[in-house]
């Protein structure tokens, strides 16, 4: 793949505590989240929707509403190695109890759930594609993204979102598991006013973890000079560098 240049346009992410630049700035020296803050959506979501959101759901929804409504009537990339797998559990252990799954509870659980949720509220009729990327981590929502941008399209929104497993689920040696639950949403464009990168593959061996780990190292990224920032697990690896 060639080196790719775009703009980062405008960021937002929201973790447990820390709901705005200056809050991340502070993480960046600290790297700590108060866990019991929880995501207080603004009234512009409907009573009805936010009942029907998880607490990975309010994340995404909290990290993307510093957007416009332009914004977030763009073509959108969501992005999550494992969705609402916490929810499926849950609907698993009460199956296994012999209690009722209702049919709402399970298609909130798919995987794609959250973006369905977000295209009503945004009233979003743009293409929406929504990634399990596996071992991969952030890359292919980039790769996503900047396809859609050098197809047809001047902007388009990222937003990249994981939350911590639940203990059933083996999180070591696999370097998969988020510290916190994390939201971070991207508006990118080919050109314009910006954070300017130059996005390529690297041919350095690396470990990085899964995509719920390399969100926090991009959000890292973001607020530091470092000019470049290097990601890779197990098959691929790629680079970031600021232009």
């Amino acid at each position: 793949m060639r080196a790719v240049d775009f703009v980062v346009q405008a960021w937002n992410a929201w973790a447990p505590g820390i709901n705005n630049h200056n809050a991340w700035q502070e993480w960046v020296g600290h790297q700590v989240f108060d866990q019991s803050n929880k995501s207080i959506l603004s009234g512009l979501v409907s009573r009805q929707l936010i009942r029907r959101l998880s607490p990975l759901g309010r994340a995404v929804f909290k990290a993307t509403e510093t957007f416009s409504d332009t914004d977030t009537s763009l073509p959108i990339v969501f992005s999550s190695a494992h969705g609402e797998v916490n929810k499926s559990l849950e609907m698993l252990k009460n199956m296994q109890k012999d209690d009722e799954v209702s049919p709402t509870a399970f298609s909130l659980s798919v995987h794609n759930a959250i973006a369905g949720l977000f295209s009503i509220a945004n009233t979003n009729h743009q293409e929406i594609t929504v990634l399990a990327p596996g071992q991969d981590g952030i890359a292919p929502a980039f790769l996503e993204a900047l396809g859609l941008l050098q197809e047809h399209h001047d902007q388009v929104l990222m937003v990249l979102y994981d939350e911590p497993l639940s203990d059933f689920y083996p999180s070591l040696p696999f370097a998969l598991n988020a510290p916190a639950i994390c939201a971070l949403g991207l508006k990118i464009s080919l050109t314009g006013n910006g954070l300017p990168l130059r996005f390529c593959r690297s041919v350095a061996e690396r470990e990085d973890g899964e995509h719920a780990l390399q969100i926090f190292a991009f959000l890292k990224f973001l607020l530091s000079k470092d000019k470049t920032l290097e990601l890779g697990n197990h098959r691929h690896s790629w680079e970031w560098r600021k232009i």
